[in-house]
C-alpha cells in the first residue's frame, strides 16, 4: 500500500519563517495588499525594511490582532 503524500505548507503557513512579506502577513490576516501596506504605514503592523524589501516579522499579525480585541474588550 502507498504511503500517505503530505502536501508542502503554502509560504505563508510554513511555521518556521521568520519574516513574512506583505502579501503574506495580508493573506495571514485575511486583507488586501494594500489594507496591509496601510496597516505598516500608521504603525499598527510592525515591519522592518531589509536593504529595499519590506518585511513583516512573523509574530506581528498575531501581535496585532491581540492589541485590536484588547481595544475592543476596554471599549
Amino acid at each position: 500500500m502507498d504511503e500517505p503524500t503530505t502536501l508542502p505548507l503554502a509560504p505563508a503557513d510554513d511555521p518556521t519563517l521568520v519574516l513574512l512579506t506583505v502579501e503574506e502577513a495580508a493573506r495571514r490576516l485575511r486583507v488586501g495588499r494594500t489594507t496591509c501596506y496601510g496597516l505598516i504605514r500608521s504603525g499598527e503592523l510592525e515591519s522592518i525594511d531589509i536593504g529595499r524589501l519590506r518585511r513583516v516579522p512573523a509574530d506581528a499579525p498575531a501581535a496585532y490582532l491581540a492589541r485590536r480585541r484588547a481595544a475592543r474588550r476596554a471599549a
